[in-house]
């Protein structure tokens, strides 16, 4: 046997597997062979998004399914041994592991962290024979020693996480943050910190962290606490639904010691009044682990009623759960919690292809850009005087309502829906209740057809109204096609986890970096179901201004350190009091808090300049109320429309598909001969082809942008290298004029004509194929085996004719001369 002519997987079947087994490994529960890590970056461009291919590690060892110890990456006998050791290194990276072995069949490569930072670092990276790998005993004593476990945190540490035996496991990301937190809780870590962006899975890895706690009886009760019904709900329902008759949620004020597992809102847990205090039915002891999803709000104030809670239950262990730490000058999550223990942030995400990348679509409007003002005396619809001044963009929908401006708002959404998908799922956020009413009828006004389909196309889903706020579900149901779009304020900021919302409209005022992120997240899930890999953002406000900003995808830097006597009268962030759910919140629960907005009876944040809970608009002295003008007849009109694109590097670009390509090749080929080479020598045109679709290069996009004649060879040369825009017939017809096939008599002159017939029309990949044979013409030449036997002598032949072929097809025409 040969062992230079066998591929990857003989090396790894006859020489690697074998080795490993015979150190000891079990074949069943430690050793997991292709293990799909990343699910491949969306790339988007016009209205097309496609999958980037991504390789699986070859080879992952496992001390338990929970923790693993070790990757392996094999390459092909005729690569020098250590070949795939920094490929190794990119996914021992993700799974934080310490070891890394690559391998050719020859022997291993084997690089130990373990020693870095010892007096034997100089031998990091050491050859050893394959009779000498390493046995599960060994690398686990050494993994132990290398994270520093003491004996009693071992039973913990083993525990294994939660299998349904689906085959669903942890991300490797989840599986980080899950160990991390086991770690630090066993070692005796109180407060521990995770930021996982919206949409990575929080509460399914929140959900593990407490069954491997739970089960190992290092925590026998649990506290989940939340500050929205629907968090609390869906949590219960779905990700926490193993812990069964463990588990319930706290209603009623009462707290039933007969339960280990309770998940309850902050607000059925405290109030303003001592007997409201719920939490202080049970002794401080009673809870030994505390999850906090969403820290960043209500908890993250030192005096907040919800932190009382905390501190009541200092003694147990407490975990933050948050997409979006709050560092403020008066609120600091690190403060509190520590640095966090693990981050996986929204940049991550789309770049292993878990979240959903985002193009933007900017809409400049005349008014927003110049401004409005009254004339002298001017009233407004309801005969008020309007106040003389300069009304700007910050005023629209807040203290000046132009209805013109909100029907070419309504318009231009409508027309977008209608380029592209109008049944695609769409969330409008609105300054305020009643900006998110009059979207919703504008834009109902201008989808009469989809209306008299179904009259909840569209819909406001906001606090004060219980029709639209019923819908919410079927709005986030990919089964349910209605509603298709939401007008929206304040409700569906946080926590509504609509997979399938592939449009996203920014039409309010947004500062907060906080409220800007969870709104970006109603759109960041992807579902390959339904075919949702990528959403769009319409921003009529600028706010899209703020993915320039280093915070929106940084881990937010500390900026004061919160103490007691820091604080006098602090206020609370806005979005700490949305969505709550009235049956189970106590009147002025907010009561002791003071807060620059106020929240209505129904859940929606309004905007409140006086501080005593009354609607948006201006504050008039003289009358001593609030006042929000309304205005029509105003010219308004869209300046400009800009489309920009998530890149690489987490930035929004502007550039057409064309100039992605671009710049794509340049990393994949120095020169236009370089590439030319290549092509010429592949075997298979179709692998050159599907590598550079595995690159994010989109062929169909680059038809609509370029033309669809040509092949992908001439879409290149053209594209990127400025070449002539050779057609397939063009081709096709300077191969004729050459009188190529003089060379070929009977069958196999037929049979290549009709080849280069087929490339004209089809493309190069149809012609690669022997299935090509099978059908007409060619079928009424012969059956395949006579064409290639009696035509060109056998498969050998007709293979080198066919390449010789493609040559022809593939020729540069000579430089032209002065």
């Amino acid at each position: 046997m040969d062992k230079r002519k066998l591929s990857e997987t003989d090396i790894i079947s006859k020489f690697i597997l074998p080795a490993v087994k015979t150190a000891g490994w079990d074949d069943i529960t430690q050793i997991r062979q292709e293990v799909k890590l990343r699910d491949g970056k969306v790339i988007v461009r016009g209205q097309l998004g496609v999958r980037k291919t991504v390789k699986s590690a070859d080879i992952v060892l496992y001390h338990k399914p929970s923790m693993p110890l070790a990757v392996i990456e094999a390459k092909a006998n005729k690569h020098e041994v250590g070949k795939g050791l920094q490929q190794g290194l990119d996914y021992a990276r993700l799974l934080d592991v310490p070891f890394i072995f690559a391998s050719n069949g020859d022997g291993f490569i084997f690089h130990d962290k373990t020693k870095l930072g010892t007096p034997d670092a100089h031998n990091l990276e050491t050859e050893i024979r394959l009779e000498d790998f390493p046995s599960p005993q060994e690398l686990w004593a050494k993994y132990c020693a290398y994270k520093g476990y003491t004996e009693s945190q071992l039973p913990i540490i083993n525990q294994a996480y939660y299998d349904d035996g689906s085959g669903k496991h942890p991300r490797y990301y989840q599986l980080q943050a899950i160990n991390k937190t086991v770690e630090a809780i066993s070692s005796g870590k109180d407060r521990v910190l995770l930021v996982m962006a919206t949409g990575t899975g929080k509460t399914y890895t929140a959900f593990q962290i407490i069954w491997r706690l739970w089960k190992s009886r290092a925590k026998k009760r649990i506290l989940f606490l939340a500050d929205r019904n629907i968090l609390v709900d869906q949590t219960r329902i779905n990700d926490f639904q193993p812990f069964g008759t463990s588990m319930t949620k706290i209603t009623g004020r009462t707290i039933d010691p007969a339960y280990e597992i309770h998940l309850a809102l902050y607000q059925a847990l405290t109030g303003p009044e001592e007997s409201q205090k719920a939490f202080k039915q049970v002794d401080p002891d009673f809870f030994d682990l505390i999850i906090i999803d969403e820290c960043h709000r209500g908890s993250a104030s030192e005096d907040s009623a919800w932190r009382e809670i905390l501190t009541y239950f200092k003694g147990a262990a407490q975990v933050g759960l948050t997409a979006t730490p709050k560092e403020t000058d008066e609120v600091s999550n690190s403060d509190y919690f520590g640095d966090p223990a693990y981050t996986y942030s929204l940049k991550e995400g789309i770049e292993d292809g878990f979240l959903a990348p985002y193009k933007v679509v900017r809409v400049d409007l005349d008014v927003d850009l110049q401004g409005w003002r009254p004339t002298k005396g001017q009233v407004d619809n309801n005969g008020e005087v309007i106040q003389d001044r300069i009304y700007n963009q910050k005023d629209f929908d807040r203290t000046m309502v132009i209805d013109e401006r909100t029907q070419l708002v309504a318009e231009t959404i409508t027309n977008y829906l209608k380029r592209t998908d109008p049944m695609a799922k769409t969330i409008v956020f609105c300054n305020d209740i009643d900006h998110a009413e009059r979207m919703r009828r504008a834009i109902a006004n201008l989808n009469p057809e989809q209306m008299a389909k179904n009259d909840k196309y569209v819909m406001k889903i906001t606090g004060d109204d219980e029709l639209g706020k019923g819908q919410l579900d079927n709005f986030i149901n990919p089964k349910r096609p209605y509603p298709v779009i939401a007008t929206t304020s304040e409700l569906m900021t946080t926590g509504v986890d609509a997979k399938t919302c592939k449009l996203v409209v920014l039409d309010q005022n947004i500062q907060s970096m906080t409220k800007f992120k969870q709104i970006i997240g109603r759109g960041t899930r992807i579902d390959d179901r339904y075919g949702k890999l990528w959403f769009t953002i319409l921003d009529f406000k600028k706010a899209t201004e703020l993915f320039a900003d280093e915070r929106f995808d940084g881990t937010p830097e500390k900026i004061i350190k919160v103490t007691p006597t820091d604080i006098e009268d602090e206020d609370v962030d806005l979005e700490s009091q949305d969505d709550t759910t009235s049956a189970e919140t106590p009147d002025n629960v907010f009561g002791d808090q003071t807060t620059d907005d106020t929240t209505d009876a129904n859940n929606d944040t309004i905007n409140d300049p006086k501080g005593d809970g009354t609607l948006d608009g201006e504050w008039d002295d003289e009358t001593n109320k609030m006042v929000k003008y309304r205005v029509s007849g105003v010219t308004v009109n869209k300046v400009a429309e800009r489309v920009q694109y998530y890149d690489t590097d987490g930035k929004l670009v502007t550039e057409s598909f064309i100039d992605y390509t671009r710049k794509t090749m340049s990393k994949q080929f120095s020169s236009l001969d370089d590439f030319v080479k290549r092509w010429n020598e592949s075997d298979r045109k179709q692998a050159i082809i599907d590598e550079l679709s595995e690159e994010g290069i989109i062929w169909s996009a680059l038809e609509e942008e370029v033309g669809k004649d040509m092949d992908p060879f001439d879409m290149i040369c053209h594209v990127v290298y400025d070449q002539p825009p050779l057609t397939r017939k063009e081709r096709a017809d300077n191969v004729q004029k050459r009188n190529y096939f003089t060379k070929y008599s009977g069958t196999a002159h037929t049979v290549l004509e009709n080849l280069l017939l087929k490339y004209a029309d089809v493309g190069v990949q149809e012609i690669e194929s022997m299935q090509a044979l099978k059908v007409a013409p060619f079928n009424e030449i012969g059956s395949l085996s006579e064409i290639v036997k009696k035509g060109f002598g056998g498969k050998p032949q007709y293979e080198q004719a066919l390449k010789e072929l493609e040559a022809e097809i593939y020729q540069m025409p000579a430089p032209k001369t002065a």
